[in-house]
């Protein structure tokens, strides 16, 4: 058995065979480089619906103290008999749970809008992600 390699052969092979064409790294760069402004975006985006969730958290939170405290003063000053005091404080307490409700389905707006804006941020980036690809292939 002889070994009877032929380099010259083996390049007649290699340079017949029809590679596929380099990407284009500077383009690989670029869209690279808008993935990464993306994320940055989506993520301030994120952090800013998270600050707003956090102001509204805190607004929220005084104004219950100062209602809780108003009710205090109210039901300790109220006159009348028991029967008249209890059905004042159903009233309150019926009026806070609808206020907490209310505050509930606000911040969840807030966090549903915010969440919103970051991914449909994602969601172009990808979608050009896409196309960017498709022309890369098709060169």
């Amino acid at each position: 058995m002889t070994n009877s390699f032929n380099p010259e052969e083996m390049m007649r092979a290699f340079t017949s065979m029809k590679m596929p064409g380099l990407p284009d790294f500077q383009a690989f760069a670029d869209a690279q480089k808008r993935n990464l402004e993306a994320l940055t975006t989506a993520n301030k985006l994120a952090m800013e619906g998270a600050q707003a969730v956090g102001r509204r958290n805190m607004e929220i939170i005084q104004q219950v103290m100062a209602e809780m405290t108003q009710a205090m003063q109210s039901l300790s000053a109220a006159d009348g008999s028991p029967n008249a005091k209890a059905a004042h404080q159903a009233e309150m307490m019926k009026a806070a749970y609808e206020r907490a409700v209310a505050n509930m389905q606000e911040i969840a707006e807030l966090i549903q809008k915010s969440n919103g804006e970051a991914v449909g941020v994602l969601n172009r980036r990808f979608a050009e992600a896409l196309e960017e690809v498709k022309s890369l292939v098709k060169a």
